[in-house]
């Protein structure tokens, strides 16, 4: 009873951001809980090819589809792309996302417009993307990956925490859109984890960040995957709305 509880078995989901990182954690997490998957990255094949092939070692199918959801129309074609390939998308998992740091004083409008436009746009752009076949099948699962940046601010990071808080607002508002069409959205908002973002701190850094962090460690891609296959498993059925902090103790 308890293992059926995250089975995904027969569901399809669309994952973008896929190829590393936390993306790369939530499609292996939810290819050995039973789904297919459509990656979507938008710079290495080989990081995709990587990935596919451990999916479907586990005898799951997965499609890579190379896009930019920055852009509407590419995200568009995202959505077609995976209902051409599995018939129907039961799953979205917003997790593409950029950071381009500076203080606000030297930010140029481009390093602003570039975080807005892939971090928080693409919501709206790959949200739009499946909205149509999630209501007609009467369900469906949004996670978006927001961030503790989102919530508590950060110097040097206007434009990224900018779009982490508008992460949530977009969760709450559209839960209350869909929730009539049974379709869950939800967030989840990681603290300081360990991918390719953070291994650019300087040591020193990221010292004086893990002093801040009651349980003392950076957080884990896969720990993350499973917190977000929990929110879209039958066992989070009556969870909609929310953000899911993971960080340590980080922002309590």
């Amino acid at each position: 009873m308890i293992k059926d509880l995250y089975d995904l078995s027969g569901k399809v989901a669309l994952v973008t951001g896929g190829s590393r990182g936390i993306g790369r954690a939530i499609c292996l997490a939810f290819a050995e809980a039973g789904a297919d998957i459509l990656l979507n990255y938008a710079r290495s094949d080989k990081q995709a090819d990587d990935v596919k092939r451990q999916i479907e070692a586990m005898g799951r199918k997965c499609v890579t589809v190379r896009a930019d959801v920055s852009k509407f129309e590419q995200a568009q074609n995202l959505g077609k792309a995976v209902i051409n390939h599995f018939g129907k998308v039961d799953i979205l998992i917003n997790n593409a996302g950029v950071n381009r740091d500076r203080t606000l004083r030297r930010m140029t409008p481009e390093q602003w417009n570039e975080v807005i436009q892939t971090n928080l746009s693409s919501l709206f752009n790959c949200t739009k993307a499946v909205i149509e076949p999630m209501i007609a099948q009467n369900s469906g699962v949004i996670v978006s990956v927001s961030s503790i940046i989102g919530e508590m601010g950060n110097v040097g990071q206007v434009n990224y925490a900018s779009t982490k808080a508008g992460i949530i607002g977009f969760t709450k508002t559209m839960a209350r859109e869909l929730a009539g069409n049974n379709i869950r959205v939800n967030a989840i908002a990681p603290g300081f984890i360990e991918t390719d973002m953070l291994g650019t701190v300087p040591e020193d850094i990221r010292k004086q960040i893990v002093a801040q962090i009651p349980l003392g460690r950076f957080g884990t891609p896969e720990e993350i995957a499973l917190a977000v296959l929990f929110l879209c498993s039958p066992a989070a059925s009556w969870i909609t709305g929310i953000t899911l902090r993971m960080n340590g103790g980080h922002y309590i």
